[in-house]
């Protein structure tokens, strides 16, 4: 018998239905705004705690320790995924790993930035492997340095590298089988090893880590950035050492200038910059959540189809997870002369919600181009407007991993007093009604939160047509908000599947 947990009840669903219905009436009568609001307030400039986060933001012992704490973690997780009972449930390589990192990894995101990157066990495991060194700078001989060809030098590969986890998780169903999970988590870090020790600096991050990407793109929401305390001492500085790095510290992973840096996607949080600047600069500051997707961060085209994808595949994640899902396979399957574990169905279904929603946000942009009268190019159009796919994305992802976390996380404390599960057996019905029964918050609590995300995510949506919009439109066009209504169809459409998915039981993932 499988468990599922309650959808969305209606009434929740009225009142998202009704937000949107007078939140678009707005965006179309309103007129266009003429700036974005842009005031910051910087952390090391605050009374009484701005000394101590100047100290904390250059401090390179916190950092190390954390690192510690997560490689001890991850090794755990391996050790039980190789060596402990193949019961999902039982066994905290899966436990640990998909419902408690990878459902709140990314409301980590929203509070702390890409703060998870600074951590990670892959790249620590793999610095270490390779340079040999806890935290100071290496020799360069350590790795080949070889400069990333120009087809790699893009977000593509991460892409690709997030459509094949989400195949392995969901059609192979890495998620509730503790050995596989254990494989895939070495298998990252020996692609983290052997990108950093064959390419400068630490091309893994910036261009094929489908979790840091993730994780970075998702960051330009967040309300918290690392920036310069003071500007104009990093227009005069002269060295550059949050680049170049010093004789102790490594240069910045990723390749940014801190003195120029405009938006989060690729800022690791390593903690080089802030120890490796002689002024200690740079420090962590609180800005408009949502600014970067707004107006700071510039479109790109791989980018933008990081977007798109990121988007198609969180609302793939819920598809799969309804009871009519199996269904829908199993029916595939016998037109196509499918059997054994579906994978040719699932892979079908996987590229067809891909592809629907591509070709969705595509259609509404060339609508969008034709309507508007634009000079600007297809391609350029189509970045422009792909923010919009980044919280509306967000939203429901943290919706969605809302059930995970509340839900299925009840009793992680005997995981982690047997984390081998040893001399274990499977969750009873009886076992699974009462965790299902003793959430972490109240079901109404739950619902509450996940209504005011979906609500939040469509009207940053919303604000990202409107802010990119400016760049599209001529000045002074009263007809701007209708304009742009494919736009407001694409967002709108989105919110409705993300709402329709919530609204229905889904199956517990162990």
């Amino acid at each position: 018998m499988t468990m599922t947990h309650p959808g969305l009840p209606a009434y929740w669903g009225a009142i998202i239905l009704g937000f949107i219905s007078l939140a678009l009436i707005w965006t179309l009568y309103s007129p266009t705004p003429s700036r974005v609001r842009t005031a910051v307030l910087s952390l090391a400039t605050l009374p009484l705690i701005g000394k101590g986060v100047r100290t904390l933001a250059a401090s390179r012992w916190l950092l190390l320790s954390l690192k510690f704490v997560m490689v001890g973690l991850f090794l755990l997780i391996i050790a039980a995924g190789l060596f402990g009972a193949p019961i999902p449930e039982r066994n905290i390589a899966t436990v640990l790993t998909w419902n408690l990192w990878w459902s709140g990894l990314v409301f980590s995101v929203f509070f702390l930035g890409s703060a998870w990157c600074a951590v990670c066990p892959w790249d620590t495991l793999a610095q270490w492997l390779v340079k040999h060194r806890l935290w100071k700078r290496a020799d360069s001989h350590t790795s080949l340095n070889l400069k990333v060809p120009r087809w790699l030098a893009n977000v593509w590969p991460a892409l690709l590298m997030f459509i094949i986890l989400t195949w392995l998780e969901l059609g192979v169903g890495i998620t509730i089988n503790p050995y596989a999970t254990a494989a895939v988590s070495l298998l990252m870090v020996v692609l983290a090893t052997a990108s950093l020790a064959i390419f400068q600096r630490k091309a893994f991050c910036r261009y094929f880590c489908p979790v840091g990407r993730t994780i970075g793109f998702y960051s330009q929401l967040s309300p918290l950035e690392l920036r310069p305390i003071d500007n104009d001492i990093c227009a005069r500085c002269k060295t550059l050492d949050c680049y170049h790095g010093n004789e102790e510290i490594e240069p910045c992973p990723t390749w940014l200038v801190m003195g120029r840096l405009k938006q989060n996607s690729y800022c690791i949080s390593c903690g080089n910059c802030t120890q490796s600047c002689p002024h200690q600069n740079i420090a962590w500051r609180f800005r408009p959540p949502s600014v970067e997707a707004l107006h700071s961060a510039r479109p790109h085209w791989d980018e933008a189809w990081f977007m798109i994808g990121l988007l198609a595949l969180t609302g793939f994640h819920g598809l799969t997870m309804m009871p009519f899902w199996e269904s829908w396979m199993s029916q595939l399957a016998q037109t196509i002369g499918d059997s054994g574990r579906l994978l040719w169905s699932f892979t079908i279904g996987l590229v067809v919600c891909l592809a629907a929603i591509a070709t969705f946000y595509g259609a509404m942009v060339a609508l969008t181009h034709k309507l508007t009268g634009n000079t600007l190019e297809y391609r350029r159009l189509f970045a422009t407007f792909a923010f919009i796919a980044l919280p509306l994305a967000f939203a429901y992802h943290m919706a969605h991993n809302l059930n995970h976390l509340i839900r299925e996380s009840v009793g992680l404390a005997d995981v982690f007093a047997n984390p081998l599960g040893v001399n274990t057996a499977p969750l009873s019905m009886m076992e699974k009604h009462m965790r299902h029964m003793t959430m972490w918050l109240s079901e109404d609590a739950l619902f509450a939160i996940q209504a005011g995300l979906m609500m939040f995510g469509f009207w940053i949506a919303l604000q990202v047509i409107r802010h990119r919009g400016m760049k599209v439109l001529p000045a002074g066009d009263r007809l701007g908000g209708l304009r742009l209504t494919p736009m407001l169809v694409f967002a709108t459409g989105m919110t409705v599947f993300h709402l329709w998915l919530l609204m229905q039981p889904m199956i517990m993932r162990m």
